[in-house]
């Protein structure tokens, strides 16, 4: 049984994490049918890149990284991150979200998928939340397959935004107090 560790990310993770947040977000939009949208995957990995920057810059201040490791090969195989709610959470939900912390870039490599590592991840995050006191928790998706995963953990979604990526497929929005168990 293969041993997880959950760390900070550190500077040395730079390059390994930029190549991890590649496969995912290319391995994901090749599962979700939307292979083709290449530029839409360059401005995610972007932001997963300025995401990582900010946590490491702000010493967990403006975002704030947990990485699930494979200890025997000391490989990325996951992340989970929370900052201030992206655009499209605070213009649908449209109220002071300043105390309501983000949860996303909950990534598990391909080849480590359906073994509880996300699931790990996000508990982690939640307890860190608590913590620091944090009130609220939100999050977003508008991919079929996590969503399907949000719903399990945290039930419908408070807004769904119909056709927002096109014909049927629409982005969710969850906004929870906190604790919250999974």
């Amino acid at each position: 049984m293969m041993q997880l560790l959950i760390r900070r990310p550190e500077q040395s993770d730079i390059q390994a994490l930029h190549e991890f947040f590649d496969l995912v977000i290319r391995d994901t939009y090749k599962k979700e049918g939307i292979a083709e949208l290449v530029d839409d995957q360059q401005d995610e990995w972007e932001t997963k890149k300025q995401y990582v920057a900010m946590d490491l810059e702000s010493q967990g201040k403006k975002r704030f990284f947990w990485l699930a490791l494979n200890e025997e090969t000391n490989d990325i195989i996951g992340t989970i991150e929370c900052g201030a709610a992206n655009e499209i959470i605070q213009q649908t939900i449209k109220e002071e979200l300043f105390n309501c912390l983000e949860i996303g870039t909950v990534f598990v490599h391909p080849n480590y998928q359906n073994r509880g590592i996300g699931t790990m991840l996000l508990q982690k995050m939640l307890l860190t939340l608590e913590n620091r006191r944090v009130p609220s928790l939100c999050l977003d998706s508008g991919y079929k397959q996590a969503q399907m995963i949000w719903q399990k953990k945290f039930g419908q979604p408070d807004f769904v935004l119909e056709n927002y990526w096109g014909a049927n497929s629409h982005h969710m929005i969850w906004k929870r107090t906190l604790p919250f168990r999974i």
